[in-house]
Order: C-alpha cells, then sequence, then structure tokens
C-alpha cells in the first residue's frame, strides 16, 4: 500500500502540494492527471526516491520493485534487444553471478545460480523481449541494430522496453504514449491490462486513460483528489461536483447551440445521418459533462471557409514518395494512390508508423511532388496544415504577434491582439518571444495561425502531440465544430472518434478505405500484425495461411472494392443533396426573419409580402423533396453497407 499523509511538496518558492494526502491499494492502476506545472512529475521523483517531501509522509512498501522510463537513452553500441533486456537487472546480475562462479568452478553455486535463475524465466528471455519489441513496433531487422542508431522517438520506445521487461511491483510510466502510433498504444494496453502489479500513469490520452486505469488521482488545489473508475467516470464524478457560474453557462450554451445548427434541419431524420450522427454525439457528451467544458481554461473554433471547391483535391494513380539526391534512385513509400477529397469529407488515415501516413499528407500539402500520376487541386483551395515538424519552423527569437503580422500585414494590431488572446495569448505573452514556451504552447500558436487563415482543407498530422488534456479536448470540439474538409493523423482515439467519419489504412504501400471502426481496427490489428510475434513463438514451426483462406480474403478484398465502387455516387449525390440543403435553409432562415418583421404588414408593399410567402412555400417544398430524396440516398448506402 501507499500512503502519503499530510504531505507537502514545494520546488524551488513554488508549492504544489499541501497537506495531501492520499492511499493506493496494491494492484490498483492509477491515471494521475492534472494541469501542466501541478506537480504530476515531481511526484513520481518523489516515489522514486529522487525528492524529498518537505512535511508530511510517503510510506512504500520497502520490498517493492519500482519500474520507470528513463527520459535519457545513451548512444550505445549495445543492440537493441540485449539493450530492453537489461532492464531485467535480478537477471542480468544473476547471470554476472553465474559468470563468476563458472570461472571460479564452484559447482554447488553454479547449481544453486541455474536453479535461481529458471525461477527467474531466463530461458525464456530472449522470446518475451522480442515480443514485447514487436508489439512496440521494432521490426526484426532492427533488434540487432546498436541503440546508437535509433532517432530520439525510438529510443524512448527502447526505455519503454526496459521498463516493461523490468519485474516490479510498482511501475510509473510518464506519457508514454507520446512516441507511439496507434498501433503500439493498442498493444501496450493491452499489456498493461494484464500488468498485476500496481501502476501509475501520467498521460493526456483520454482514451488510453480510459482503457488501462480503475483509479484516477486529480491533482487540484495542491490536494490529490481521488476517484473511483477511468478517466470518464473522473469527468462525469468532477462535473457532479463543479458549481458554474452564469458565464460558464453560457460558454457552454454557445458551443451546444452551434453543435446543434448541424442537425436541426434533420429534425427526427437525424438518427440516419451520417454526418449528423457525429454532431449529435459530441452534443449528448457536451450535455453530459457542460461543467467540464464550461469551466475549461481555453476554447476556439475555426472560422467557417470564405469558399468550398468540390473536390479539392483529386489524386489520380499517384506514387508518393522521395525525390533522389544526384545518382540515386526515387525513394517510392505509395503507389498508385486514388484519391478524391469531396467538400465536407472527415478521414482519419490509420496505419503503423513508417507506413506512409505522414508521406501522403506532406504529398497532398504539396511539400513532395508526386513520383508519378495526377494530382489536381480545386479552384481556391485553402490548405491548413499542422504537422510537430512545422513547430521547429516557428522563430523562436518573435513572439506570437511578429508571426500572425507575416500572415496579415494589413491588420490592425489590436485585431490581431484580440485573436491571439482567444488562444490564451495575452498581454505580454504577445509580444514576447516564443522560445522559453512549452511544446505544447507553440502547437497552439500553430494551430492559432491555422485558423486564421481560414482554410477549406485542414491536413493534421499529431496535432495533439504536446497538448494537455485541457486544449486538446478544445481542439476536439472546434474540429467536430469545422465546416471544411478534414484529413487526421492521429494515436488519439477519442479526436479521432469525434471528428471523423470514414478511415482510410496506408498498409504495404498503398491506400485503402477501412470498413469498420476503431474498434473494428483494433481487432483487425490483433489478429494480424500483433498476432504475428506469439505466433512465431508457437512450435512447431511459423503459421501458414492455407489457399483457401487466401482465396477467401481475395474475394472479400474484390467485394469490398465493388461495393466502394458502388457507394462513391451515392456518397456525392449526398454531399450535394446537403449542400443544396444548407444553402436552403439559410434563405429560409432569412425569409423567416423578414416575415416577422411587423413593418412589413404595415407598409404599402403588398407585393413585398406575397413575394416572400411565396418564396417561403417555395423553399418549404424544395426542401421536402430534397429531403425525401436525401432519405432514399440514405436507405441505399446503408442497403451496400449491410
Amino acid at each position: 500500500m501507499i500512503r502519503l499523509q499530510s504531505l507537502t511538496l514545494i520546488r524551488g518558492t513554488k508549492p504544489l502540494l499541501e497537506s495531501a494526502d492520499l492511499t493506493l491499494n496494491p494492484g490498483e492502476r492509477v491515471g494521475l492527471i492534472g494541469a501542466n506545472g501541478s506537480g504530476k512529475s515531481s511526484l513520481f521523483a518523489l516515489l522514486r526516491g529522487e525528492l524529498h517531501a518537505d512535511a508530511g509522509e510517503l510510506d512504500l512498501p520497502a520490498g517493492w520493485r519500482l519500474a520507470h522510463v528513463a527520459q535519457e537513452t545513451p548512444a550505445l553500441d549495445r543492440a537493441a534487444l540485449d539493450y530492453a533486456i537489461d532492464g531485467d537487472t535480478r537477471l542480468r546480475r544473476l547471470e554476472a553471478e553465474l559468470a563468476e562462479a563458472e570461472a571460479a568452478h564452484d559447482g554447488h553455486r553454479i547449481a544453486e545460480l541455474h536453479a535461481a535463475l529458471q525461477d527467474a524465466d531466463a530461458y525464456t528471455v530472449r522470446a518475451r523481449a522480442e515480443q514485447l519489441l514487436a508489439g512496440l513496433g521494432f521490426a526484426p531487422a532492427q533488434l540487432t541494430a546498436p541503440v546508437a542508431g535509433f532517432s530520439g522517438g525510438w529510443r524512448m520506445r527502447l526505455n519503454l522496453a526496459r521498463a516493461l521487461m523490468c519485474p516490479s511491483d510498482l511501475l510509473l510510466l510518464d506519457e508514454p504514449t507520446n512516441h507511439l502510433d496507434l498501433d503500439a498504444i493498442l498493444w501496450l494496453e493491452d499489456w498493461l491490462r494484464r500488468y498485476p502489479g500496481t501502476l501509475i500513469v501520467i498521460s493526456h490520452d483520454r482514451d488510453f486513460l480510459d482503457g488501462v486505469v480503475d483509479v484516477v488521482v486529480h491533482i487540484d488545489e495542491r490536494k490529490l483528489r481521488r476517484y473511483a473508475g477511468n478517466y470518464s467516470a473522473f469527468e462525469r464524478q468532477r462535473a457532479a461536483s463543479l458549481a458554474l457560474s452564469q458565464a460558464a453557462y453560457e460558454k457552454q450554451s454557445r458551443e451546444r447551440a452551434h453543435l446543434q445548427s448541424f442537425i436541426d434541419r434533420f429534425k427526427a431524420k437525424a438518427t440516419k445521418a451520417k454526418q449528423a450522427q457525429s454532431r449529435m454525439k459530441m452534443l449528448a457528451r457536451m450535455e453530459e459533462l457542460a461543467p467540464i467544458h464550461a469551466a475549461a481554461p481555453f476554447s476556439f473554433e475555426f472560422r467557417e471557409p470564405e469558399r468550398a471547391p468540390n473536390p479539392l483535391l483529386v489524386l489520380e494513380d499517384v506514387a508518393a514518395g522521395y525525390a533522389p539526391p544526384a545518382g540515386e534512385g526515387a525513394k517510392t513509400v505509395l503507389c498508385g494512390i486514388n484519391l478524391n477529397l469531396q467538400a465536407g469529407s472527415r478521414i482519419g488515415l490509420l496505419g503503423t508508423n513508417g507506413a506512409g501516413k505522414s508521406t501522403l499528407i506532406n504529398t497532398l500539402v504539396g511539400e513532395l511532388p508526386p513520383l508519378a500520376g495526377r494530382l489536381h487541386q480545386g479552384k481556391g483551395l485553402a490548405i491548413g496544415y499542422f504537422a510537430q515538424h512545422q513547430l521547429e519552423m516557428l522563430r523562436h527569437d518573435q513572439s506570437p504577434l511578429w508571426h500572425l503580422q507575416r500572415l496579415a500585414p494589413g491588420a490592425r494590431e489590436q485585431e490581431l491582439r484580440n485573436f491571439l488572446g482567444g488562444f490564451n495569448f495575452e498581454g505580454d505573452m504577445a509580444t514576447a518571444a516564443i522560445g522559453p514556451l512549452s511544446g505544447g504552447e507553440k502547437a497552439r500558436l500553430a494551430l492559432a495561425l491555422i485558423v486564421w487563415q481560414r482554410p477549406n482543407l485542414l491536413l493534421l498530422d499529431e496535432p495533439t502531440n504536446h497538448l494537455d488534456l485541457e486544449t486538446r479536448e478544445a481542439l476536439t470540439v472546434a474540429l467536430a465544430q469545422f465546416e471544411g474538409t478534414l484529413v487526421l493523423v492521429s494515436h488519439d482515439r477519442h479526436l479521432l472518434r469525434a471528428t471523423t467519419e470514414e478511415f482510410l489504412i496506408v498498409a504495404d504501400g498503398t491506400l485503402r478505405p477501412f470498413d469498420g471502426d476503431l474498434d473494428d481496427y483494433r481487432d483487425w490489428l490483433f489478429r494480424t500484425k500483433l498476432a504475428r510475434p506469439a505466433a512465431r513463438m508457437q512450435p512447431p514451426g511459423e503459421i501458414r495461411e492455407t489457399p483457401d483462406r487466401k482465396a477467401q480474403r481475395r474475394q472479400e478484398a474484390e467485394a469490398r472494392q465493388r461495393a466502394s465502387a458502388q457507394k462513391k455516387p451515392i456518397e456525392t449525390r449526398i454531399r450535394r443533396l446537403e449542400e443544396r440543403m444548407d444553402r436552403l435553409g439559410a434563405r429560409r432562415a432569412e425569409v423567416d426573419a423578414r416575415l416577422a418583421d411587423p413593418a412589413l404588414y404595415a407598409g404599402a408593399d403588398k407585393e413585398a409580402l406575397k413575394q416572400l410567402l411565396f418564396d417561403q412555400a417555395a423553399i418549404a417544398k424544395e426542401l421536402d423533396q430534397l429531403e425525401g430524396e436525401w432519405l432514399e440516398q440514405q436507405a441505399a448506402l446503408e442497403a451496400l453497407s449491410a
């Protein structure tokens, strides 16, 4: 049992905890959450014995073995597999003692050490380490590569592997998903559910927390507040306990009204509209968690695009990759890409790290010209592009205001300051150099610059990296309300679920539709890629696919392609119907507003009144016809999907 009693923790002059109390029971899986700078990492340092409490007591069982992820990785020549196994320090110590005993020809000690090694599962350790590294995304050829040859993100995966290899009673994980793709996150989530010890994890990934933890500890006002259940349960409990001011209610009501406008036109028929359904789910969640949204310290929205060409982008038999340096051949990553980005599409890209998702995004945005095929841009296309490397392109010696003035040299400074204030860059912060800002604050600035440009196509590559939970939630709400076209790469499942309506998968050098949701993707992943390491370990040999199964899979793929080809014209017609209904809805609101004006009936211009009444009836009739056709098209689409 871990017990904190009247504990005070101060860093510098800042008190992080004051007379805080907390009890954690053995085997609990705990999510530690709180605002940036609230003391989460300092509490981890306290548990590791690297910090001492300024007052109060910390009781930790003396015999517990503790594992955590190191933040630094030395540039070693040691193979990745051996480096991961080094995490089991007891095993390595026993191996060293065995070598000493064999050198001394101490038979009795050799026998004791062999028994101890067997108890430590020494004879399966390489197979376990291989399976663990495969789950974290390492290819077989990488297992023998030296640690020094890996990039920073992959070295962090190696450090995570070392922590998981270490037999422990207490496992501390600080943002373990930051350097992982969705496939590795799903594997880690499954691994942690089966971890027998006590787990404490810091994470800004709400779906990950929901899937792993059964207790949430919130650092709030320098106290530790314990909540039973996962992150969603915490939100509900905290929402119920918050007292909301009238201003907070008004803020939340404005967000609800904006989402409600997307579904009003469908009335009772909205349950059949795929596009409306995602907004309805978002609205329902806002109803349930109104106080959380209202109390959030930050929110923003994307401004309505000035124009919406349709289609926005078309790729025909495109090969995507990298142009060669002099004297070398081109590196093709994806080939045979056919993609028609229609106005209003909301696409999530799935696939492992290195499969080509970022290559595809870079091709769409124009940073990588196609190696083959054709790319057509719609007239009036305005792209908003976010990727992590763009943060490095910000001028760290310049201010947020300077960055925005480069985009809008003719705008008034006060207008730009007001805009930046909406992104929490207020007062002196708007004119101070951004160098000292955190990664999350720089990401927020990059988002502000995108919003200012009023894009009609958003291409977002892992936009939530470095963002805290509150800013992630603000981004989720903003994207759910965005009226343009969205293509999103993210390992944040909550963001993907709330903002996208269809998935494409990048795999095996190509792009294809994925017919299913994220739960289906998880099931597919565990049946295929994440099942392979275990299959290799099963005697007597490798599991091979039968010819019958290959033929069945080919037939299923062909059937999906035929269905997709049949769906496309129906989906296009549905989008056009919805666009027409949008325009008619706006026109009807304008006519209704004029008819509600008493001055119209007091005046002598009876012809104007008659014309407005005629327009009102004509709009209502056309809307009825369009909604009828829309329902027919939806029924046809559902029949093809069945």
